[in-house]
């Protein structure tokens, strides 16, 4: 099994993208969610790249290891599936199976739309972006403050400012707590992530989910149940289920943790959408 990092750079920013498994494998891309990095998608399992898989994972933009993007506002998500297909093309990979959680569920999403000639298969893991009640207030009051309390407060601003105790089930806090400090230690610029929880929630990946009929690949949604992940709602991963031909919808057992949070099961969910998408 191989390992490689390396930088890809695209509109101005610097992307930083590790490669492991097999060379020959069937590529797997994986996109992380907003304030996370690479290592929290499949939560650091080995198992697609032990199994054959050639695995790219990489920082999006302002995140992690990445360069944050030119100006402020440009985390959008034009520029988040054009950082993806940057990436493709630096890998020089035609098609890939694309993975992505929250913000890289999105991501993937958008450019699958784009370019479907460049997606074998997808794995949307806790879609949030909602089309019908996008722009919400109440809810960007809430990344606004998160975007606050991280500017003011470090990691600990931000932690606070997530009101932990107002969110989740007593059962997940400590979980949660821990999950919060350890992801937002992995990065490089604080004030980049900030910009990008002002930018990514006011962005919109596609109009509508009627858009996601159009697409006919192997494609699974894993959605968490809402006791323990309440910012992605079952109903949502439901809905984009749903809508995308053909695709599965799995999540968890009632009060067990998130299938989305267990990165061996989450990553034999993507080898299997592999295996039908070969």
């Amino acid at each position: 099994m191989t390992s490689a990092e390396r930088v890809v750079e695209h509109a101005g920013v610097r992307l930083s993208v590790e490669e492991t498994g097999d060379p020959d494998g069937v590529p797997v891309v994986l996109a992380h969610g907003l304030t996370a990095t690479r290592r929290y998608v499949v939560m650091g399992s080995s198992v697609l790249a032990r199994g054959g898989h050639r695995v790219v994972a990489y920082d999006a933009r302002g995140h992690g290891r990445s360069s944050r993007a030119p100006a402020a506002g440009g985390y959008g998500y034009a520029d988040l599936a054009g950082d993806l297909r940057a990436v493709l093309d630096a890998l020089a990979i035609e098609r890939a199976v694309l993975a992505g959680a929250s913000m890289g569920a999105h991501t993937l999403l958008r450019l699958a739309l784009e370019a479907p000639a460049r997606v074998r298969g997808l794995v949307a893991i806790t879609p949030a972006y909602d089309p019908v009640a996008h722009g919400d207030a109440v809810s960007l009051a809430h990344w606004d403050a998160l975007a606050d309390g991280l500017r003011s407060g470090g990691v600990e601003g931000f932690v606070a400012a997530y009101r932990v105790e107002d969110e989740v089930p007593a059962a997940w806090r400590d979980t949660v707590r821990t999950v919060l400090r350890q992801r937002m230690a992995q990065h490089a610029d604080l004030a980049a992530v900030a910009d990008a929880l002002q930018t990514v929630p006011r962005s919109r990946p596609f109009e509508s989910l009627d858009e996601l009929r159009a697409l006919a690949l192997p494609a699974a949604v894993v959605a968490s149940r809402d006791e323990a992940d309440p910012g992605h709602p079952l109903a949502i991963g439901e809905a984009y289920a749903a809508a995308i031909s053909g695709a599965r919808l799995l999540t968890e057992p009632p009060g067990k943790s998130p299938l989305a949070w267990q990165g061996a099961q989450l990553s034999r969910v993507i080898a299997e959408v592999a295996a039908e998408s070969a």
